[in-house]
């Protein structure tokens, strides 16, 4: 199985948290098979955001989340 990750962000409530505002209006970046593209497309979204201190986008690690006793 490949390290799936998920890209995706909006706006938070807190810059310091994951409370986001309004699911409907969340910007799926995309699925990436491994870390490092995660982290490239990761870095181009939240650097397009850059003057809005509410935007928050994250990387979420879904191979661990379906096969968690393989971490």
């Amino acid at each position: 199985m490949s390290k799936l990750h998920l890209v995706f962000g909006g706006r938070v409530t807190d810059p310091q948290g994951l409370d986001f505002e309004d699911l409907k209006a969340i910007d799926f970046v995309g699925l990436f098979p491994d870390l490092a593209s995660a982290k490239d497309a990761w870095r181009s979204a939240s650097q397009r955001s850059i003057d809005d201190a509410e935007m928050k986008y994250v990387v979420v690690h879904l191979h661990r989340l379906l096969e968690p006793e393989q971490i």
